[in-house]
């Protein structure tokens, strides 16, 4: 998985670190990513460094697909764990592509 944010070091400048908080202000909160469930299968695991098992993950459907799979409740994180989660969902063959957000 890539990122596409900056984290500061422990020798980061003054400058380094107003454009880090200048783009919280700014909304990017470094806390998205983005999944296609997998075809043919129950479920799809994601790693990501910024999971824990107490974080609050939220999907925004990206593909027709996607929306139609979120609106049937088949989708569900069936675990979550330290940098990783698990989606439970419909075994279908469509595209189903979501963005989603981590939190804590």
């Amino acid at each position: 998985m890539t990122f596409s944010f900056r984290k500061l070091t422990p020798l980061a400048t003054g400058r380094d670190v107003a454009e880090i908080v200048n783009n919280c202000v700014d909304g990017k909160f470094n806390v998205t990513g983005d999944v296609t469930l997998t075809n043919s299968a129950t479920s799809t695991a994601v790693t990501d460094i910024r999971v824990s098992a107490q974080s609050y993950i939220n999907f925004q459907p990206t593909t027709a697909d996607g929306a139609s799979e979120l609106a049937a409740g088949t989708m569900y994180i069936s675990s979550q764990g330290k940098q990783t989660f698990t989606i439970t969902h419909a075994n279908d063959t469509t595209t189903r592509s979501f963005r989603y957000v981590v939190l804590g």
